[in-house]
């Protein structure tokens, strides 16, 4: 298969410390360039990941006839903006989670690019690591009986003013950041979605952000429950508990690409664990795409999948503010 002609929409420390490693030796991926809105930033960039070409502004990345797709992780009040630039200039777009600032802008960004027939992804990575399709095989397969709940911990510590997570405006916060996860995760492992949410919300006096959030995600016959911070000691965790069995990840979604995963599973038989990979999930996820371009199916992740947890995320700020159960 030809590989598929990419350029990154932004000099981002995410993509050069997380992404681009694992991809770029790649078979089926060709790193065509970098943008910045500077120039002298887009050539350091390039240089200094190997790139064969800088773009001194977005729009020219855009304009390049050779490139094919485009990875974007810009801030996410920036995300439906480019998305759709993006998609006038018939570049695939596979975007960095959330999608867009609530749930109405990614029916925009979905319906744009259905127009434009170019193809949207929200990169949720984590789905792509082997570990989350054996939890999900094991769910599936009854081995936990009928799920009663799940509980995710997720936090880290960022208290930098500048940092783009800690302004309201650009959509920061943790909900935003990395409650999308515990979402995402939910609604992956039980195969639906919830019919209300119930949020607490702390917000942090200077930034106004949420600094830590709980939120309950009632799925009817189980329970999503999750907490997440911004400024906490830094950890991540998914339990899933059934009526016969229940399973444990202690690296969940920022998983290492060069050790295995561990999953913990006890029922009445005993308890094991499951080692799988190594693998790398961000390149997985950019082969998985660029194959989608390459043979004209689907993209493994439906862009309405984007649009369905940006409506719990919505739900969840609206309970913040009623003090109450929200519908979805």
């Amino acid at each position: 298969m030809e590989p598929v002609r990419w350029g990154i929409l932004s000099v981002s420390k995410h993509y050069s410390l997380r992404v681009h490693p694992q991809v770029k030796q790649s078979p089926m991926i060709h790193l065509a360039g970098i943008a910045s809105r500077e120039l002298q930033k887009a050539r350091e960039a390039a240089n200094a990941l190997s790139l064969p070409k800088a773009y001194g502004s977005y729009e020219e990345l855009l304009q390049d006839p050779t490139i094919e797709a485009v990875y974007i992780p810009l801030p996410n009040h920036l995300h439906v903006e480019w998305i759709c630039k993006a998609a006038d200039q018939g570049k695939h777009v596979l975007c960095e989670k959330p999608l867009a600032m609530d749930a109405k802008d990614a029916e925009k960004a979905l319906h744009y690019t259905e127009k434009k027939q170019v193809r949207l992804m929200e990169a949720f990575m984590y789905r792509f690591h082997p570990q989350w399709n054996h939890v999900r095989e094991v769910v599936r397969s009854g081995e936990l009986g009928d799920i009663q709940f799940i509980h995710i911990a997720y936090s880290y510590t960022n208290k930098d003013p500048n940092n783009i997570r800690n302004k309201l405006e650009a959509g920061g916060g943790a909900l935003m950041d990395i409650g999308c996860y515990a979402i995402s995760t939910c609604r992956f492992i039980t195969g639906k979605e919830p019919k209300r949410v119930l949020a607490l919300v702390q917000r942090d006096p200077a930034f106004k952000i949420d600094s830590l959030s709980t939120g309950i995600l009632d799925f009817g016959s189980s329970r999503g429950v999750f907490t997440v911070s911004t400024q906490a000691f830094p950890g991540q965790r998914v339990e899933v508990v059934g009526t016969s069995g229940k399973l444990i990840l202690e690296l969940p979604f920022n998983m290492y690409g060069d050790v295995p995963a561990k999953v913990e599973i006890t029922t009445s038989i005993g308890h094991r664990t499951v080692l799988l990979g190594p693998a790398e999930q961000y390149r997985i996820m950019f082969e998985a795409f660029s194959r989608s371009i390459r043979e004209g199916t689907p993209v493994p992740t439906p862009p309405m999948d984007a649009v369905a947890n940006m409506k719990v995320i919505d739900a969840l700020f609206r309970s913040e503010r009623s003090g109450g159960w929200e519908p979805v």
